[in-house]
């Protein structure tokens, strides 16, 4: 049986860098020459890395950024069709491109579809144009209806749409006013994040000052979402990500439960062949390093039994599927035991529950994930390996 593989390009243009993203991306928009070449960038190391994975199966590609749309939709193309020409592609595969609802039209959208694009996630984020204005989104609400509307139509049947709250200025009815607004659309699937001040950010420069929701108003604003969201339809099935059932981001689970996966372009990520590398948050080091042959991962490393096993904690714990202890023992030789004893604890607080053999965290205990993940990998650290014969 074939191992799958997701493949991820980074397009790392976009029209303008907004107040709050921390993403290696290049606002203010860029030559034809530059783009051009990073296109063909892409296509050699595309070309290259292909030969090292001739028995992988590639179920997901993933365009982000960045502003993929951006990029325009003959070069998404073009980068597509080099994928599908060196890998081994699924026919059922998963091809999602990010998208800004300004940058996207009627032409570009039937382009896309017809190469074999098949999901489109959306930053829509709100549906007030003062807020957007405000975020530093280049688009309005209508544009945002605009590009779902004509997703439709070119045949698009895998809508995501980015929501964020925690804004400035936002409270709780606003949020509300928000989800009801945006499910008027009929997506397949949302993101609902909570924006965080990252440093370095526009914002970081003047938070104190943008009257943002404390950190319980956001709680709320968050049940809210998972609350109504299920009164909907969509499914949590991680911290963020709700979904009609069989429309989970197919590439985005990869991560979350240790899939393995090839990164194209500066700042990606890969998790592959047992190795993990990022290549440079830098274009320049990026098109040296392919063109002429140079370095182009930041670091690469081979990631130790325990680390493999911590990671599952964290990422599975994201998820509604969460952790298994048979699966958890088999794959770490580590004893679940000590582990099973902290979940029974939280679930007593009412933020995890063990579900046909498996323990995930509740929505209330997402919101406190990071400390439950925290004392578990503590608890991890201070475990005995098993033999192979069992405890």
């Amino acid at each position: 049986m074939e191992k799958t593989l997701g493949v991820y390009v980074h397009i790392p243009f976009c029209r303008s860098k907004c107040e709050y993203c921390d993403f290696y991306s290049l606002g203010g928009g860029r030559s034809k020459e530059l783009m051009d070449r990073y296109l063909h960038a892409l296509i050699l190391h595309i070309r290259e890395t292909a030969a090292l994975a001739p028995d992988y199966l590639v179920d997901t590609v993933y365009f982000g950024g960045g502003t993929p749309s951006f990029f325009g939709a003959d070069g998404l193309k073009r980068i597509l069709a080099e994928i599908r020409k060196r890998f081994n592609m699924d026919r059922d595969c998963e091809v999602t491109f990010e998208a800004n609802p300004e940058s996207v039209n009627a032409m570009t959208l039937h382009k896309l579809r017809s190469a074999g694009f098949n999901r489109m996630s959306l930053g829509v984020q709100n549906e007030a144009d003062e807020v957007l204005k405000a975020l530093g989104r280049p688009h309005t609400y209508e544009q945002a209806v605009f590009a779902v509307e004509n997703a439709r139509k070119a045949g698009f049947e895998n809508i995501s749409l980015d929501l964020m709250y925690g804004l400035p200025n936002q409270t709780r009815e606003k949020w509300m006013q928000t989800l009801r607004t945006v499910l008027d659309l009929r997506p397949d699937h949302l993101s609902c994040y909570g924006l965080k001040v990252e440093p370095g950010t526009p914002l970081s420069t003047y938070y104190e000052s943008a009257n943002l929701p404390d950190d319980d108003t956001q709680a709320d604003m968050y049940l809210y979402a998972v609350e109504t969201l299920e009164n909907f339809g969509y499914a949590q099935y991680e911290i963020s990500n709700f979904a009609r059932e069989g429309m989970a981001c197919r590439h985005n689970l990869k991560y979350w439960t240790g899939g393995e996966y090839i990164g194209f372009g500066p700042s990606a990520s890969s998790d592959f062949a047992g190795k993990r590398f990022t290549a440079a948050a830098s274009l320049d080091t990026y098109l040296k390093g392919v063109h002429g042959g140079g370095v182009i991962l930041s670091e690469c490393e081979t990631i130790a039994p325990r680390e493999r096993a911590g990671e599952y904690l964290m990422l599975r714990l994201r998820t509604s599927q969460g952790i298994n202890g048979d699966e958890y023992e088999s794959r770490f030789l580590l004893p679940f035991d000590i582990l099973e004893k902290g979940m029974r604890f939280y679930a007593e607080k009412g933020l995890a529950v063990c579900e046909e053999g498996c323990w995930h965290l509740t929505p209330k205990g997402f919101l406190l994930s990071n400390r439950i993940i925290g004392g578990l990998l503590e608890l991890q650290e201070r475990s005995q390996p098993l033999t192979r014969r069992g405890r």
